[in-house]
């Protein structure tokens, strides 16, 4: 055996390795240098041997020839994300957003139909109801909870269902199962947001998801670095049907962007478990707190799918907590809620969430502030509410910052 063919057998992994395993192992072979850590290819184009193999690899989707279509590093992120997904492949992107972009240009036409949960991150609504409305394509807003109203929203012209769960802010739970069942009956594709959960808690394809999309930028990368997105699906979607629609639109992720997740997803299961850790003592705090009106996070047991969450995320609640202000008017729950995220002098006020460090922002005026009153009330998102994303300080720093704002609002205008 030469050594080339030693380097390319010790990259061909043994079956049935845990997810762990795969994050960390999971990547293209090696080099000719032999290196551990896999290389950042910083290169927009890759020389050809000859104008012969220039044009067959040119007409192959496999080959490495132009970096909008195909690089080495990217790839390994995508191998990488789709084995901790299960899934055959997996796609990458510039954005979780563009991922979505990319997801209705490959699957849809103008004239379908899709059915989404209202409860969704304020810029994919957005992007459903506004841009992709004015190419023909309709859409509509259903509770995330109720399978009924699923299923009353199917025409025959529905192509895709699409949810987030938990979703954001409120974190809110649907049943994955339940709706690729309803989704599959209508001969509808099911599309499950896995951004706040991440493969490490749950894997949306083993519960009969037809692709799980994800805004990278958060929990993959974990280090609020840089900003990426996938898709990961059968090979027939990711390759076939969104392969060509990525190399020409370019949605493409940067090779450095794709190093930073990919070396990103390597303590992905550490950090979600003591995400999760520190979200559930901050959570359960917050509920003993007087100024406090509710608290949503999936692991508490007041959590209305509280089971459904513990079932589907492997016992664990994720890093986001949402929580409730108490106030007589909108206004006075807003000032309530501006009073303690500027009192706090350890969080971050930011819109982010995945990183490291706990993050603190109103929903109502950041990630939701471009819906209409009437769409922000649909979603459950009122003036009080604050959301949390609790990161990997220690867990009574970050209650001990809470409490400066809530134990002086009484005080506040």
């Amino acid at each position: 055996m030469t050594d080339e063919q030693r380097r390319l057998a010790r990259a061909q992994l043994p079956a049935g390795l845990r997810p762990e395993t795969l994050a960390v192992r999971t990547a293209l072979a090696p080099s000719q240098h032999g290196e551990n850590s896999e290389a950042l290819f910083l290169t927009s184009g890759f020389v050809q041997p000859d104008a012969q193999t220039s044009a067959e690899r040119f007409a192959s989707s496999e080959d490495f020839t132009y970096a909008r279509t195909s690089n080495p590093t990217v790839r390994s992120f995508e191998a990488r994300l789709a084995a901790m997904e299960g899934t055959e492949a997996a796609v990458a992107t510039a954005t979780g957003m563009s991922a979505i972009l990319l997801l209705i240009m490959g699957l849809l036409k103008a004239g379908d139909h899709v059915v989404c949960s209202r409860s969704v991150f304020g810029s994919t609504l957005n992007l459903f109801a506004k841009e992709f409305g004015k190419f023909g394509v309709e859409t509509s807003f259903v509770s995330q909870t109720d399978l009924a109203e699923w299923r009353a929203a199917i025409k025959p012209n529905t192509r895709l269902f699409f949810a987030e769960t938990p979703t954001n802010p409120l974190t809110e739970i649907c049943d994955i199962r339940a709706l690729a069942d309803l989704a599959h009956g209508a001969g509808a594709l099911l599309v499950v947001d896995n951004s706040f959960c991440s493969p490490a808690l749950q894997r949306p394809a083993e519960l009969g998801a037809d692709l799980v999309m994800h805004s990278g930028t958060k929990y993959l990368d974990g280090q609020g670095r840089v900003m990426a997105g996938a898709l990961c699906g059968p090979e027939r979607l990711i390759k076939d049907v969104f392969g060509p629609v990525i190399r020409t639109a370019g949605m493409t992720l940067a090779p450095f962007n794709a190093w930073v997740v990919l070396k990103g997803l390597e303590t992905l299961a550490l950090r979600m478990k003591a995400h999760s850790e520190n979200a559930l003592a901050v959570a359960q705090w917050l509920e003993r707190q007087p100024a406090v009106a509710r608290v949503f996070y999936p692991a508490l047991a007041s959590h209305p799918q509280h089971e459904l969450a513990m079932r589907q995320q492997g016992g664990q609640g994720g890093a986001v907590v949402a929580f409730e202000l108490r106030g007589d008017t909108p206004e006075a729950a807003r000032a309530a809620a501006f009073h303690l995220i500027d009192s706090t002098r350890v969080l971050s006020v930011a819109t982010n969430l995945g990183d490291t460090k706990s993050i603190i922002t109103h929903p109502a005026t950041t990630s939701h502030g471009r819906l209409s009153e009437a769409q922000r009330q649909a979603a459950g998102i009122g003036q009080g509410l604050i959301r949390l994303a609790v990161g990997l300080e220690h867990v009574d720093d970050i209650s001990d910052d809470l409490l400066r704002g809530l134990s002086t609002l009484k005080h506040s205008k």
